[in-house]
């Protein structure tokens, strides 16, 4: 497939560090993934009181289903548009799952954060993986609705533009960057910025720039939301001078 993206996409992914595509893959696969989770959740998806946790979290998944998922036609020549072709990994697994359940009780997860994309000193240490300036490892975080998301049912919430902010944090720490909880602590100073949530119907992904600030939420809907936030790993290093979408936005926060 020719590129996916129109011109005013690009600019759109440039600007404010995330575009939207619906329809990446079909409802039939949201459906059978669903199925998937429901069954390792031993939960009874007809009975609500069973549901007694704001979010149960599943570890990796590599199924068929999950795989067709996020290796569509649609979505590669996304890829390819973004990170640049031959530079990005498929996806081979869809990390782990935070399902979110209807529910009063807070989730503990839901602070602004950035993922970070390479290990520090301890690999086994999450919040101790870095992020540099050049983005070493991820070329783009994504977001994969396999339910429905309405504004009640916990969609992420993303800082439109604040991927522009966290390159010119990232500057001056050189190839180490910073760690995850590191970043984490200098969101807050960081200019405020407009918020826009990751809604739409299962079959919709949110591609956007590695460095964009995003956080979870409770949950005040009526049926579980079922999502995953893998990355898009990389083949070949990107660079701030580079010359795909991912690369001259980080190039234009940096001017």
């Amino acid at each position: 497939m020719e590129g996916s993206l129109n011109a005013h996409q690009i600019d759109q992914f440039i600007t404010e560090g995330f575009i939207r595509i619906d329809n990446a893959f079909s409802t039939e696969i949201a459906n059978e993934i669903r199925d998937i989770l429901w069954s390792d959740l031993h939960l009874d998806r007809n009975d609500s009181t069973t549901w007694t946790k704001p979010v149960v979290r599943l570890g990796m998944y590599a199924q068929q289903p999950f795989i067709e998922s996020a290796n569509t036609p649609v979505l590669r020549a996304a890829f390819d548009q973004l990170v640049g072709a031959g530079k990005w990994l498929p996806c081979r697994s869809m990390g782990t799952f935070p399902i979110r359940f209807p529910s009063k009780e807070d989730p503990g997860d839901a602070g602004w954060h950035v993922d970070a994309s390479f290990p520090g000193d301890d690999p086994g240490n999450f919040w101790e993986w870095r992020v540099n300036v050049n983005s070493k490892g991820r070329g783009l975080l994504m977001l994969f609705l396999y339910s429905d998301v309405s504004e009640r049912d916990a969609p992420t919430r993303i800082r439109k533009g604040s991927h522009q902010d966290v390159a010119r944090v990232l500057q001056p720490e050189g190839e180490k960057g910073l760690s995850f909880m590191e970043l984490a602590a200098k969101l807050d100073t960081l200019p405020e910025r407009e918020t826009a949530l990751a809604t739409g119907p299962a079959g919709t992904v949110y591609l956007c720039h590695p460095f964009l600030a995003h956080a979870a939420q409770p949950h005040h809907g009526s049926a579980p939301k079922f999502m995953a936030q893998p990355p898009l790993l990389l083949r070949d290093d990107l660079f701030t001078s580079g010359k795909s979408p991912v690369e001259s936005a980080i190039e234009v926060a940096l001017i």
